[in-house]
């Protein structure tokens, strides 16, 4: 039976992107892909790029390649995995086009935000493995998480913060309908591998 859960031979060694996609071109890595909106709209508005959804939770992942066969999408794989040790052991150097990390666990409680995804030594891998001029594009509804990312990029020297791209509505994740409907806020954030621009790091 046709599936787009890809299971590396190896965990232990980077990834072949040959042995990951059958057609080469530039990657894209979902972290956290949920059900499958934004992959689904993403690989399907640009076919000439290649998507990698990561989650955790293989029941989610099964949903999502269900999806995924059901629009003959052959530019996606998925993969089950912990985030931080893909993108720290896994993912080779300057091989990634872009991130998208849309509403990672926010672990509001003091004792506990050092669970928190989205600090300084995973952004610093994200650069590593980025192309430059490669882009990190995230979304959360906390506010307090949120001004942590601003500050965790801006400090790491390595990103250009710039303005966020607008999705339309059949990109938004579950999570995020689910936010809006209850009148919340979504912070959004898009950071450009590179030289920074000193004068936009104030935040």
């Amino acid at each position: 039976m046709p599936t787009a859960i890809f299971r590396p031979a190896d965990f232990f060694a980077s990834l072949n992107w040959g042995s990951v996609f059958s057609t080469p071109a530039p990657i894209e890595i979902e972290i956290g892909c949920g059900k499958g909106a934004f992959l689904a709209w993403a690989a399907q508005t640009r076919l000439q790029h290649n998507f990698l959804g990561v989650e955790r939770q293989m029941i989610r992942l099964r949903k999502v390649d269900s999806k995924v066969q059901r629009l003959g999408l052959t530019n996606v794989r998925l993969l089950r995995i912990e985030a931080g040790y893909l993108v720290g052991k896994m993912i080779p150097d300057n091989s990634v086009a872009a991130y998208h990390i849309f509403f990672p666990d926010p672990w509001p409680k003091r004792r506990h935000q050092a669970n928190r995804l989205l600090g300084p030594a995973f952004v610093l891998e994200l650069h590593r493995t980025l192309q430059k001029g490669g882009t990190v594009n995230v979304a959360t509804d906390d506010a307090t998480y949120f001004a942590g990312i601003q500050k965790v990029f801006a400090n790491s020297g390595k990103f250009t913060p710039t303005a966020p791209v607008s999705l339309p509505v059949e990109a938004q994740t579950e999570f995020e309908k689910l936010f809006l409907a209850q009148g919340l806020v979504i912070n959004r954030g898009r950071y450009v591998a590179g030289e920074p621009l000193r004068a936009s790091l104030r935040v």
